[in-house]
């Protein structure tokens, strides 16, 4: 007989950034939550993925850094990396980060247990194998935030060492001398950077015709040019077939081209719901041909009481998107008006060399979409702030829908790759939301010299005007 622990206002499954968002967010509104987590508080974005992930790209900001500086009169010698120190202060801020939102959980009063949730009718929610035993707990309300996990390919069986993740390659004992990284989108594009920073020599194989799908082609070309230019080489349209280990490496075979000799191959082809194992019988809750569980609008599954956030949820694989869905849920659950999130216009950020962060339509989107646009573009080439820091690398580009004057209207797009551009699309991604025209925009003043002038310039060319 399994013991009933307690029942709570709001049970969520899942601690990853939508769960642990969820309880936190309802916490403070004043409900009693609780959360099951059955591996780590955080989920993958702390501990195995976007928070170490960075903190190595920032390792490799800090390298090129160095390496630099005798540019600007800075004499520090060849810099000499000690990787073990790298995973040292990686895991360290990894650690310090979920230790810092265990205490705000346990600080607001949420209850934590330590197991597998699984859903069951009523509302009921059983937990086991974990540390809290084998407990049965209900709430008014359950949040499912189940998240996701890597998917793999045929032919290359995970063995951590030769063939491996993003979860392991954030771990790896040394800088491999090679390694083939399949998969170019935003992760792949993330580990080939840092990897070819750390003096890796990268190749990148992508099966569609483009690196970074879904990325305006513009700042695309910009990242695909840069890796060239480190000596990254990127195969598009290429398929691989499998792999033959060989003297401590492996070679990777590609349909119809030559085989890529290698020490390590990293397969990032992106993430699937993690879901096979909710429970769910005897509930409404629905699960689609691809894993992702069904919900609406407002993030409320087929099961009257239920919501369902972040990875399990067929939207962008996005912390921050998990946030936002874990405000929806929370707010449906108080019965309060809830807005539902327009995907469309959420913010990306990349952190590869050079940076790459938009939200909204891309020129070929919109076109598609059957927008009459105008888009313009400015390098940072012709930004002050930029040559100050000797990273002049890409451009910000902006596109916005034809007024009935034929002027550019409304911004539907903003683009940006370069320097900190994820630190600066804020105000790209309020233009776009808020649905500004040019003619608004182009009245922010913008500090000088900056970054983001390079954002104003661009805007303030729209209106057919321009100081730069």
């Amino acid at each position: 007989m399994v013991p009933t622990a307690d029942h709570f206002d709001v049970v969520v499954i899942g601690g990853g950034p939508g769960g642990y968002a969820a309880a936190l967010y309802g916490a403070s509104a004043g409900l009693n939550m609780a959360l099951v987590e059955k591996r780590w508080i955080g989920g993958t974005c702390l501990n195995v993925g976007c928070i170490p992930a960075k903190e190595l790209l920032e390792t490799a900001h800090v390298y090129r850094t160095v390496q630099e500086a005798a540019s600007f009169g800075i004499n520090a010698g060849e810099p000499q990396v000690d990787w073990s120190v790298t995973m040292q202060r990686k895991q360290a801020v990894v650690d310090e980060l979920v230790g810092g939102v265990t205490t705000l959980l346990k600080g607001r009063k949420v209850t934590i247990y330590d197991g597998h949730g699984r859903l069951h009718a009523g509302r009921r929610v059983t937990i086991s194998g974990g540390e809290s035993g084998d407990v049965e707990v209900t709430g008014d309300a359950v949040i499912i935030a189940a998240g996701s996990e890597v998917r793999s390919i045929p032919g290359f069986d995970v063995d951590g060492k030769i063939v491996m993740t993003s979860d392991e390659v954030l771990s790896i004992p040394e800088v491999p001398g090679t390694a083939v990284i399949i998969g170019g989108g935003a992760i792949g594009c993330e580990f080939a950077s840092m990897l070819a920073d750390m003096g890796t020599q990268v190749t990148v194989l992508e099966v569609l015709p483009k690196i970074l799908p879904g990325v305006d082609k513009d700042a695309a070309q910009v990242v695909e040019r840069s890796f060239k230019k480190r000596g990254i080489e990127v195969r598009t349209g290429v398929k691989v077939t499998g792999h033959e280990p060989s003297d401590g490496g492996t070679v990777v075979n590609v349909e119809g081209g030559d085989p890529i000799k290698t020490d390590v191959v990293v397969v990032s082809v992106g993430r699937k719901p993690a879901t096979e194992d909710l429970g769910l019988d005897g509930t409404g809750v629905q699960i689609d041909e691809r894993g992702f569980v069904v919900v609406d609008e407002l993030c409320r599954t087929g099961e009257q009481g239920v919501w369902a956030v972040g990875d399990c949820i067929n939207t962008p694989q996005l912390a921050h998107v998990g946030f936002a869905e874990a405000i929806v849920a929370i707010t449906g659950i108080l019965g309060e008006p809830a807005v539902p999130i327009d995907y469309g216009r959420v913010p990306w950020g990349i952190y590869c060399q050079p940076e790459v962060a938009f939200a909204g339509h891309t020129e070929d989107s919109a076109k598609e979409a059957g927008f009459d646009v105008v888009a313009s573009k400015h390098r940072y080439s012709a930004n002050s702030r930029a040559k100050i820091i000797g990273d002049q690398e890409g451009l910000v580009k902006i596109i916005a829908a034809k007024g009935p004057d034929g002027r550019a209207g409304q911004i539907i797009g903003v683009h940006m790759v370069g320097p900190w551009v994820t630190e600066q699309l804020g105000q790209g991604y309020l233009a776009v939301n808020w649905e500004a025209t040019v003619d608004e925009v182009a009245q922010f003043i913008q500090p000088h010299p900056t970054l983001s002038e390079l954002f104003g310039d661009t805007v303030l060319d729209m209106t057919g005007r321009r100081l730069h």
